[in-house]
């Protein structure tokens, strides 16, 4: 298996800190606002990297933070006349809410920054100690970047221009301008907390550093998060954490790329984005997970509505398939003879074809082109006159096996669709009835009106099935 590393800006073989294990480490929502497409694409493309290993065999620890202290949260709290603790607590309830319907796996932590004070303060005191960090007399305390001497490697600047772009507030107290705040301390009206430097509350960068340590231990897997945490986020992770350990953070660090509005990246500050719980008021959440997915996770991603009517589409003619082979499920009888051998040797290819895409640096794009293969192989393989049940179960093995890596599950939409299998059923037997009565008129207009509905009927010689037209 192949990950592109954003550290060494290469694809390197994948190898774990412990074996047979996989500990990730990804970056949550600042809890001040209800999540947008941008947001959600990391979310979509982080629990199918896990559930991708899970099916690979590797016992997955995952772990997705929530900043719930931050200066966006404490305005926003002001505001609307809350605590900022009751802005966080109900975004973070979104959060859940509108992810519930893109189908994510739940974290096996979900670390709030609130609830780690105290593995907080210790980490500053570790970088104070070691002489990373220092604190002013005011209470604030800072990280000297120059102190770490990769600082730069992972987002690939050069500290010297990043000095050539730093400005300082006259009455700055840092010692360089690079500096970055570790801890704050208290303003009036704003949530603090205890420490050795007085109340304060802590920076955005240490609570990251703090919290996977606590949970993934000093070295794990994978660091990820979307391409704009780079810098200087994750570059401030980065240099703390190391300073720290003298060990690496993370052997691997993931980025997916942006989401784009006519070629030019969604985010809250330029005004463009769309919020997800907006999306999924015009389309189903699978529709919009399967969009997410539909190109490689660091590739850009424009959006516009037409792009997911078509992955809705798309997503139908999987549906349709995997659909028509649990209706044949329940008619099978006989055998198909060579019929069988060749769908036997195509689901092994179809397998083959998406670990492989998969394990090129988790190709999604590839992955769902071997789920459409394995459609068109099912579809052909059911037009035979009869079919061997154990075959059907080990092509919808298959199917699920693919579709859970990708978190998409028809058969809830199977389940959730009941009512209009009924009644298409019923149709199909009056229309059956029609025919056998010589009432072809009646038969025609049956079929007529279901195709003005966008839904197509196939005789066959097992019996007439349908499907919705794409």
């Amino acid at each position: 298996m192949k990950i592109y590393n954003t550290l060494t800006r290469q694809k390197e073989t994948f190898t774990p800190v412990h074996e047979g294990e996989v500990r990730m480490y990804v970056c949550g929502p600042t809890t001040y606002n209800y999540i947008h497409l941008g947001n959600a694409r990391p979310i979509v493309v982080f629990d199918t990297v896990r559930r991708y290993f899970s099916y690979r065999g590797y016992d997955v620890t995952y772990v997705s933070n929530f900043t719930d202290v931050d200066d966006k949260i404490i305005n926003r709290s002001h505001e609307e006349g809350k605590t900022a603790a009751e802005v966080a607590q109900f975004y973070i309830d979104a959060y859940f809410e509108d992810t519930g319907k893109l189908n994510i796996l739940p974290a096996d932590k979900n670390p709030r920054v609130s609830d780690h004070m105290k593995e907080i303060i210790d980490f500053v005191q570790e970088l104070i100690d070691a002489g990373y960090a220092y604190a002013l007399d005011n209470g604030d305390v800072y990280f000297a970047v120059r102190k770490y001497e990769d600082y730069g490697q992972l987002s690939g600047r050069n500290i010297d221009d990043l000095m050539a772009g730093a400005r300082v507030d006259v009455d700055e107290k840092k010692h360089d301008p690079l500096d970055f705040a570790l801890w704050k301390s208290a303003k009036p009206g704003e949530p603090a907390w205890d420490s050795p430097w007085g109340q304060g509350r802590p920076g955005w960068h240490i609570e990251c550093s703090a919290m996977s340590r606590t949970y993934l231990g000093q070295t794990f897997d994978i660091h990820g998060g979307g391409q704009d945490l780079i810098f200087p986020h994750h570059e401030n992770e980065m240099a703390q954490s190391c300073s720290a350990s003298h060990a690496d953070m993370a052997r691997y660090w993931m980025h997916n790329g942006f989401i784009t509005i006519n070629e030019e990246k969604m985010s809250k500050s330029l005004g463009n984005f769309f919020l997800l719980r907006e999306i999924l008021d015009k389309f189903p959440g699978d529709v919009v997970r399967y969009y997410l997915l539909s190109v490689h996770y660091r590739s850009p991603l424009d959006f516009d509505d037409e792009k997911i009517a078509a992955a809705a589409r798309g997503l139908d003619r999987l549906k349709n398939a995997y659909h028509n082979l649990l209706a044949a499920q329940t008619k099978a009888q006989g055998s198909a003879g060579e019929a069988e051998a060749g769908l036997r040797d195509q689901l092994q290819a179809v397998r083959a074809a998406f670990e492989t895409g998969m394990d090129d640096d988790f190709n999604t794009a590839l992955g769902l082109s071997a789920l459409f293969d394995l459609a068109r192989d099912v579809n052909t393989y059911l037009r035979q006159d009869s079919h061997e049940r154990a075959l059907l179960e080990e092509a919808q093995k298959c199917f699920d096996d693919l579709l859970y890596v990708f978190g998409l599950d028809f058969s809830a939409h199977k389940a959730d669709d009941s009512l209009a299998d009924d009644l298409m059923a019923l149709l199909i037997d009056l229309r059956a009835q029609a025919r056998a009565d010589k009432q072809f008129a009646l038969a025609d207009a049956i079929r007529d009106r279901l195709s003005d509905l966008d839904i197509i009927l196939e005789d066959g010689k097992n019996g007439t099935t349908w499907k919705k037209s794409t």
